[in-house]
């Protein structure tokens, strides 16, 4: 009888501890100025990489806010250089925040020959381009002196 009653206190300890929290053994620890000091560092970097994904934005995210949905007007990627395209198609998904687009190809300020589909729409680095660099092709005419 007493090896019975030993067995079953055994059992009621072992219950015991698996009705204890789990987050109550993993939250005891001796360095709590450690933990402290590397959440504020976390936080603070995760606000700065939200900040820099949140600017970002895709084509259409770009051109919902220019006039006729943004055909007319050039546009780039945040990282080419000297290369924009100038939108004259927009085909725009239900949602309003992807689709495909087409437009006129500047290099170095001259245009392609037709327009193109242009790639990487829905990617989220581009740019509206306010002023857009175009050479002149024909020269000024100059004043005719009689």
């Amino acid at each position: 009888m007493a090896l019975a009653s030993k067995m079953a206190m055994e059992k009621a300890s072992i219950s015991l501890l698996w009705r204890f929290p789990s987050n109550l053994f993993q939250s005891y620890n001796c360095s709590t100025t450690s933990s402290a000091t590397t959440t504020t560092t976390t936080t603070s970097a995760g606000s700065t990489i939200a900040k820099r994904k949140k600017n970002k934005k895709n084509l259409f995210e770009v051109a919902q806010f220019l006039p006729n949905w943004g055909l007319g007007y050039h546009m780039a990627k945040t990282h080419w250089t000297n290369v924009t395209y100038e939108i004259t198609k927009i085909n725009l998904y239900k949602d309003g925040r992807h689709g495909k687009a087409w437009g006129l190809a500047y290099k170095d300020g001259l245009p392609a020959p037709a327009p193109k589909k242009i790639s990487g729409v829905n990617k989220r680095c581009w740019k509206y381009i306010r002023n857009p660099l175009k050479l002149e092709s024909e020269p000024k005419p100059e004043a005719q002196e009689a």
